[in-house]
């Protein structure tokens, strides 16, 4: 049987299909991970409901876990408690930062040059966990994840 701190390693390794800076962990979607008897249960809770990554997401799941001789595992979504982002782990909102997408907060200082007088254009961005803001000061565009 391989380790639950083993597999949790691996799962930190699932990158997001839909912002691919950050994993499955950093995103909290990965609400628990345990054995019963020998079926792995891995719980995943997607963004939300609809979320069309959700399927992506547990076959990336299942073949990282293969991949590495885990054959008895089972996949469970679980919609409640429903993923706030709070969930969202400090080391995944340092890395959408660094990939400038600013992670969810009270402001939503531009990720180029720090100012704070930005402006929403789009209440959706590239996905729907997402708006679209320009910065007024230096006028670059930016996405942002929505507090939810």
């Amino acid at each position: 049987m391989v380790s639950i701190a083993r597999i949790l390693d691996l799962l930190e390794h699932v990158r997001d299909p839909e912002i691919p800076v950050v994993s499955i962990t950093d995103l909290g979607i990965v609400r628990d991970v345990r054995y019963d008897g020998d079926m792995l249960e891995v719980v995943l809770t997607p963004t939300y409901s609809g979320c069309p990554a959700t399927q992506l997401i547990r076959d990336d799941v299942e073949r990282m876990l293969r991949a590495h001789g885990v054959e008895n595992a089972r996949i469970i979504t679980q919609l409640s408690p429903a993923w706030t982002t709070d969930w969202i782990t400090k080391r995944g909102r340092a890395r959408l930062s660094e990939a400038g997408i600013v992670p969810p907060g009270d402001t939503v200082p531009c990720p180029l040059c720090d100012s704070t007088h930005t402006r929403e254009m789009a209440h959706f961005g590239s996905t729907p966990c997402k708006a679209l803001y320009r910065c007024d000061a230096c006028l670059e565009p930016f996405e942002y994840v929505k507090p939810i």
